[in-house]
């Protein structure tokens, strides 16, 4: 399995650097993670190829881009039509408001909606995804995506609340978002990480490797992937637009 990472700016874009994006690909099987801004038109493949999309939460960082894969599907000589569509329902409520129109319309041809929760799995072509509850404002959803006997688990956004943390152990990369920097009880919002966070939650749930996104562009990354290695106790790698990582 191999994550190509598209976008991970966190909560807002900047030159260069989309908000969050992923191609998750196993074989055959093409899955795109998360539709932040400035995705859709960086897909490292055609984007027919994609075989379905999975979005973890309704905020625009990690959703706006799907009105965007609406327009470059859905209006054009031979349009893609059923391409299914994995998120919490309050993501279909959200992209659907910006449309005046009624059920049949093209995004509701476009895309196959099928909303999940905690607790749900789905099976993409040759990768098994299992989704958990995370510690955010809005409904949202981490994953735990498994082919070939490996595993990777993606935090999406959240805070060190809950139990979700379990649903990583063991996995061979954990993507975790590090929105803060500095002492955890400095954080302003907490449902959010902070990068030594994301490397305590890594080695105690003895996962193998540990990459960092969702850092935002105000912040140095090369601090936040610093402190991140002082709590997991080895190298960390960020999720910068161009890398590659193999599960």
């Amino acid at each position: 399995m191999r994550v190509d990472v598209i976008g991970s700016s966190g909560t807002y874009p900047a030159a260069g650097r989309p908000t969050a994006g992923f191609l998750i690909t196993h074989r055959s099987t093409r899955v795109w993670s998360e539709a932040g801004a400035g995705v859709f038109t960086r897909i490292p493949i055609d984007p027919d190829l994609v075989d379905a999309v999975v979005v973890s939460h309704q905020h625009p960082d990690h959703c706006s881009d799907l009105i965007t894969a609406l327009h470059g599907w859905g209006y054009r000589p031979n349009p893609r039509r059923g391409v299914p569509l994995y998120a919490p329902q309050a993501v279909w409520d959200r992209v659907t408001a910006f449309f005046d129109k009624e059920p049949g319309a093209e995004l509701y041809e476009v895309f196959d909606f099928r909303p999940v929760v905690g607790g749900d799995e789905a099976e993409i072509g040759e990768i098994s995804v299992s989704f958990v509850e995370m510690d955010h404002p809005v409904p949202t959803v981490g994953s735990r995506w498994t082919a070939g006997g490996h595993s990777l688990f993606y935090t999406a956004d959240t805070g060190p609340g809950g139990d979700w943390a379990s649903r990583a152990e063991g996995a061979h990369l954990m993507l975790s978002e590090a929105t803060r920097q500095g002492d955890a009880g400095d954080k302003e919002h907490p449902h959010h990480l902070t990068a030594s966070e994301a490397g305590r939650i890594a080695r105690e749930a003895q996962v193998k490797r540990l990459a960092l996104t969702h850092i935002p562009p105000h912040l140095d990354p090369a601090r936040s992937v610093h402190e991140a290695e002082l709590a997991f106790d080895r190298p960390v790698r960020l999720a910068a637009p161009g890398a590659c990582f193999d599960v």
